[in-house]
């Protein structure tokens, strides 16, 4: 299935558990990758586990983030299944993991093991803190480190509490960091192909998501505060309620000021020309905003969008997921697909989204059984015969 793909030819072996990894070595996968996911024996995964689950008892989240894989159950606390891993890593191109540092050194798994074996491996490190520091052994989870990075005391209301946001935005945004270290990682191998160990630190990727907040920081030795939907620079840029209780964002620069004026009739706005011009507008703020907020407060929503459009000004209603999932845009994009998995039947996916002009989206497999692939994988990477692999199932190994 990965032939003509980008990334055809390529093997991860991927140790990572839960989601901001998971997400990336699905990714790795869908772009023809081929992703060997190595889990423990009875449980494998957590998140196999985890909320909502489906009438045949799989987790729809781990469904999210592990399409496409082939699962292989090792003990890894058994010195033969940490051989039989390290033997596997020996003929990849990739190892992803995301446990706690020195987790993989203890068990014989480190970058500097394997690459005595395969000294071309790109090897990910995914932690939650990174692999140096006081706080390198410290556990989290995605909301820990929106808690911990500013990015939750940022978003809300100004009068109401910290918030997380709608998405888990720390495991997203770091497992697209893991997809560009593998992806630097293969790169680097055109010079002599050596491999690399990357450390991913997903506190240090939500530091780095506040390049904007940090340059207002620097400039203005001004700490961000909760904004709401508003943008802290930037006038107009928020939700407004329209009469008939829809919400619709609009976000407009100095171009787009007088077109939004004449469409909600607000001569005085438009007429003075302190205004014409951002700044003006961010120094009036409130007078701003209550008139924008008082007149569309006045308008039909669908009428409104319509008539903001014809003249070019940035707007879009506010939707909820399902409607942003049935969208006209979405559908054409084919963003919505499905997979065919052998106890759930047909379920509903997400796509990559990635697209290659002219090649057609990558299918969407789905993700597999709790050690389907075990012994398919040990007989034809490592020869290993039938009676072998059945001792190794019977002794707890696999």
């Amino acid at each position: 299935m990965n032939d003509g793909q980008p990334l055809a030819g390529i093997t991860v072996l991927d140790f990572s558990r839960v989601l901001a990894a998971p997400l990336a070595t699905q990714i790795l996968g869908e772009l023809g990758a081929t992703v060997l996911k190595i889990e423990r024996p009875v449980s494998g995964d957590e998140t196999r586990g985890f909320e909502p689950r489906l009438p045949a008892g799989e987790s729809a989240y781990f469904f999210a983030f592990n399409r496409g894989k082939s699962s292989i159950t090792l003990n890894l606390k058994d010195p033969r299944g940490a051989l039989l891993a390290r033997r596997l890593a020996s003929d990849a191109d990739v190892v992803v993991e995301n446990f706690l540092p020195g987790t993989m050194e203890r068990l014989g798994l480190g970058y500097a093991d394997l690459a005595t074996d395969n000294p071309g491996l790109v090897y990910v490190s995914a932690t939650g803190f990174g692999r140096t520091g006081p706080d390198r052994d410290r556990k989290g989870y995605d909301t820990i480190f929106q808690a911990l990075s500013g990015v939750m005391a940022m978003t809300g209301t100004p009068d109401g509490p910290p918030a997380k946001t709608g998405v888990p935005i720390a495991d997203l945004t770091s497992g697209l960091w893991v997809v560009i270290a593998v992806l630097t990682g293969i790169a680097g191998r055109r010079d002599g192909g050596r491999g690399r160990h990357f450390d991913v630190s997903m506190m240090d990727v939500q530091i780095g998501l506040h390049a904007l907040n940090a340059a207002r920081l620097f400039a203005l030795d001004e700490d961000p505060v909760r904004a709401g939907t508003e943008h802290p620079g930037r006038v107009p840029s928020a939700a407004f309620q329209a009469a008939d209780g829809g919400w619709l964002h609009i976000s407009g620069s100095d171009q787009h000021w007088l077109p939004l004026c004449e469409v909600l009739g607000l001569e005085e706005l438009a007429n003075d020309s302190a205004l014409r011009h951002n700044a003006g507008r961010v120094a009036d703020r409130e007078r701003v905003m209550r008139s924008l907020t008082e007149a569309i407060a006045r308008q039909d929503r669908a009428s409104l969008l319509e008539r903001l459009r014809a003249v070019e000004v940035p707007v879009g209603e506010v939707r909820t997921v399902r409607e942003a999932l049935d969208a006209p845009q979405t559908r054409a994009r084919q963003m919505v697909t499905s997979f065919k998995h052998p106890t759930e039947g047909e379920f509903a996916a997400l796509r990559t989204p990635l697209r290659e002009d002219g090649a057609a989206a990558p299918d969407t497999e789905p993700p597999p059984l709790l050690g389907a692939d075990t012994d398919t994988v040990l007989a034809e990477r490592l020869g290993m015969t039938a009676a072998e692999i059945a001792e190794l199932h019977q002794e707890g190994v696999l």
